[in-house]
């Protein structure tokens, strides 16, 4: 069986997603056949793959970091959190249930062997698996039922690097401490130390890291620095303050900018649709929870939900749906994205994902949504503005398109509202830049699309990026031997251990 190694952290947006996928790409370059790996994630922020299967968007993210095409195996566990402290479970791909916390709780001993099984799989047709953690392995009110953490890493017989993020400062206090609330069992697959995103001359870091080893015996397997405009499909919406905290796409081409506001909705799902538009040299992007947010921007959109009929409701709680509407009346720019797409509908019947049975939509478009208890996960290929257009779709609700409006990628458009099921569509070039140039249109902007904006290119070259930051900072011949060889035996226990 193949080497592999686990990414852990000690927190949530620690920078496991990035750390895997960088050692994925810096592999990669070696000439090994590399696929990542995250038993278990939660985020609405998801992908389809060829065959039809939902996973996390991280992972597709990390397996073209690799230069393999994404698959179920890669993420054979996806939490998909909605209302009233439940999530949709997505197994292999395909959605088996909604369930809360405790429920949820049982089902982890099927769900471990599901994963360990997957990364078999992996093990057995790659040279190496790099996977990634859920969260911090320090977590022991749900160390009994891991799946993604030390339970499978113990299960595996996987090596753990730990990552922590020394922007958010004590990060050797988390590192010791994240080693210190394990057990002896756990302990002994903590095999070294990751400080990312650091500022400044890493030598004044040596004598806290060789601090770091006296007392936890582990070493620092290097010190990687902070890197901006990465963006790179973050998993939740904990990094969504970066997303739009690019401000480097440059001048636009033409005499004005075009300023795009997106609706921030609570359960916002796919955010990373809007990433297309934020790296157009003069598109301003910024998040919306206001009304007054919306009053003088060229283009609104609506992003994708998990919960439709909640965010809705929110919607119209701020005041924020008579800003859209109004908008559309004064034939300004408004685009929908699934979610946001069917909040645009003139009816929403809805006995699957929040049950609150029929609800009018803002009735901007002539459709009428009823979601299907099935959910429709494809790769679709449509046309327009003459352009071919490559998206995915990830909805429970089915769509009925009445006269008077246009299709649209398999949505409408009518007047100045555009709606559409399928996310990835702005990350066509060339759509991108025929819609951006209608919208200018509409909205009275003197705004045009730079030609030679290419977001697979942009993309990769940020990929790329996170290989560097592998290769240059980061003990690759450590990395290497732990991938190789496993967590060096006999490292020794560091007390407390984990409470009993």
């Amino acid at each position: 069986m193949s080497g592999a190694l686990l990414v852990a952290g000690t927190t949530s947006d620690a920078g496991k997603s990035v750390v895997t996928a960088g050692i994925c790409r810096w592999l990669k370059r070696q000439g090994v056949k590399v696929a990542p790996f995250k038993a278990q994630n939660m985020s609405l922020n998801s992908f389809v793959t060829l065959d039809g299967a939902e996973i996390g968007r991280a992972q597709a993210m990390q397996a073209t970091a690799a230069g393999v095409e994404p698959e179920a195996a890669m993420n054979p566990v996806l939490l998909k959190p909605g209302g009233d402290q439940r999530s949709q479970v997505v197994v292999l791909g395909k959605p088996v249930a909604e369930v809360g916390a405790l429920d949820y709780r049982e089902r982890k001993p099927a769900l471990l062997r599901i994963a360990l099984d997957c990364l078999a799989d992996l093990r057995d047709r790659y040279d190496v698996v790099i996977c990634e953690g859920a969260g911090s392995p320090a977590e022991i009110n749900l160390r009994a039922g891991d799946i993604a953490n030390m339970g499978l890493a113990v299960a595996a017989d996987l090596p753990v690097v730990v990552v922590g993020d020394i922007d958010r400062g004590g990060v050797f206090a988390s590192m010791f401490g994240t080693l210190a609330l394990l057990s002896a069992e756990d302990q002994a697959h903590i095999a070294g130390w990751l400080v990312n995103k650091f500022r400044g001359d890493a030598r004044l870091l040596q004598p806290g890291l060789d601090m770091l080893h006296r007392v936890t015996h582990r070493p620092s397997l290097g010190v990687l620095p902070m890197l901006s405009g990465l963006w790179l499909d973050a998993e939740d919406s904990l990094d969504l303050a970066g997303v739009m905290a690019r401000g480097d796409a440059g001048a636009p081409l033409g005499t004005d900018v075009l300023r795009v506001s997106v609706v921030r909705l609570p359960r916002l799902s796919n955010f990373t649709d809007i990433d297309a538009l934020a790296q157009e040299p003069g598109v301003l992007v910024r998040w919306a929870t206001r009304p007054e947010e919306l009053a003088d921007a060229d283009l609104v959109v609506l992003p994708g939900t998990r919960a439709t009929v909640a965010d809705l409701a929110w919607l119209r709680e701020r005041g924020l749906d008579r800003a859209v509407a109004e908008r559309a009346a004064r034939g300004l720019p408004v685009l929908g994205v699934c979610g946001g797409y069917q909040m645009l509908a003139r009816t929403i019947t809805d006995e699957v994902e929040s049950k609150a049975g029929a609800v009018d939509g803002l009735g901007l478009l002539p459709v009428d949504i009823r979601f299907a208890v099935e959910k429709t996960l494809a790769r679709p290929v449509g046309e327009a503005y003459g352009e071919t257009v490559h998206g995915y779709e990830i909805h429970h609700g089915v769509a009925t398109v009445e006269g008077g409006a246009e299709p649209w990628l398999d949505g409408c458009h009518h007047g100045a509202v555009w709606g559409t099921t399928w996310h990835g569509a702005l990350e066509n070039d060339g759509f991108r830049r025929a819609f951006l140039r209608e919208v200018a249109e509409v909205s009275g902007r003197a705004f045009v699309p730079a030609p030679d904006t290419g977001f697979a290119a942009a993309r990769e070259e940020r990929l790329d990026r996170l290989g560097d930051l592998i290769e240059r900072h980061a003990d690759t011949d450590a990395l290497w031997r732990l991938i190789e060889n496993g967590a060096p035996s006999g490292l020794p226990f560091v007390p407390p251990g984990a409470p009993t």
